[in-house]
């Protein structure tokens, strides 16, 4: 009997049309897919196999989804492992890669497009904006799930670059005192909530006022929390040098070598 890897396929923030096309033929040939509950969009199972068994991990423990994972691999199936986002990303995705590779399970990893791209595409906006940030933190405030201390995020946030928030948004106070100690009131701030999916909102605001923003709308989870200089006005009158006239690299000679 031949058997397949399983794979962990990156479903993207929820338009189905931002999956990668060799992830949607992952699921299309699928005879098992576990999926991850309300975080992956409905349609994405339609593409499978009418045949195919479906599972929502949302109610199963790591155990149980192991144990779907691992029978449909000895039985010959081949078995996708639906992630939203980019699996990389807190997915909870490598105990599950522990407990396959422990019981001699191969499995392969497609990846996805993750909220805080999706969210960038959204807002027409360069996190990495020449001169004014090359870097993007992203993270997470501590909740039920704790937060190393080397990273907590008042340490973070005193690299003043830009900052991508997951999982976060229900303890916006905190996220904000955070922020505080290191960035200015008036640093702007977006909140995407489910961002591509057709209810998305986005939440516009500085530090000062953006907790109360958030509250007034309700937003406690599926949310992500954006801030940085790169999401300032002036931002926008820089210039990267690749495309500088007077900058020549290996394919182009500047003006001043003419």
């Amino acid at each position: 009997m031949k058997k397949h890897p399983i794979i962990f396929v990156g479903a993207g923030p929820g338009d189905p049309e931002l999956i990668t096309v060799k992830g949607k033929r992952a699921i299309e040939e699928a005879d098992i897919v576990v999926y991850a509950g309300s975080l992956v969009a409905p349609e994405m199972l339609k593409w499978a196999n009418p045949r195919a068994q479906k599972y929502d991990s949302s109610g199963m423990t790591l155990e149980e989804t192991h144990r779907v994972l691992a029978q449909g691999y000895h039985n010959g199936h081949r078995v996708v492992r639906l992630h939203s986002g980019d699996p990389s990303l807190y997915g909870a995705v490598y105990e599950q890669m522990v407990k396959l590779a422990a019981d001699d399970i191969p499995y392969e990893v497609v990846p996805g497009v993750s909220a805080v791209f999706a969210a960038a595409a959204k807002l027409k906006r360069e996190l990495t904006v020449p001169e004014v940030s090359q870097t993007l933190i992203i993270t997470r405030k501590a909740g039920r799930t704790p937060v190393p201390e080397r990273e907590s995020l008042a340490s973070l946030a005193a690299h003043r670059t830009t900052i991508a928030l997951y999982l976060s948004v229900a303890n916006i106070d905190e996220v904000v005192n955070d922020l505080l100690t290191a960035y200015s009131p008036d640093t702007p701030v977006v909140v995407a909530y489910r961002v591509s999916w057709p209810d998305e909102q986005f939440v516009f605001g500085t530090l000062e006022n953006i907790a109360q923003e958030v509250k007034k709308l309700g937003i406690r989870r599926q949310a992500l929390i954006l801030t940085g200089p790169a999401f300032s006005d002036t931002s926008k009158e820089k210039r990267s040098k690749l495309y500088d006239k007077k900058f020549s690299h290996g394919f182009r000679k500047s003006d001043l070598h003419l």
